[in-house]
């Protein structure tokens, strides 16, 4: 079984036992938190798609970690002008462990 969830303000797929990263949510590690912005629940060759949310679908995650993603750097240049800018950012994520899918 698995669903398509939203939080952050990206969709992930998800299924029973993985392990995700998605943007940071304030809670703390080892805590239950329960997402009921659910999209799309699917098992083998069914599919139940809401408009726009499953009604009563919900997925169970705990907090695995806190963390920071690789830095992405950025740079910015004008030809012939002498002008450069550089600059970095290493974004915040929690990775969560998905439990219980339920519909």
């Amino acid at each position: 079984m698995y669903a398509v969830i939203k939080t952050g303000g990206k969709q992930y797929r998800v299924a029973s036992g993985e392990k995700i990263k998605v943007e940071q949510i304030a809670a703390d590690v080892g805590q239950e938190i329960v997402i009921d912005q659910v999209l799309a629940v699917g098992n083998g060759a069914e599919l139940k798609v809401g408009t726009p949310l499953v009604s009563g679908a919900t997925v169970v995650a705990t907090v695995v970690a806190h963390g920071k993603h690789d830095k992405v750097r950025i740079f910015k240049m004008r030809r012939r002008k002498h002008y450069q800018k550089r600059q970095g950012h290493r974004q915040q994520f929690t990775e969560l462990q998905i439990g219980a899918i339920s519909v």
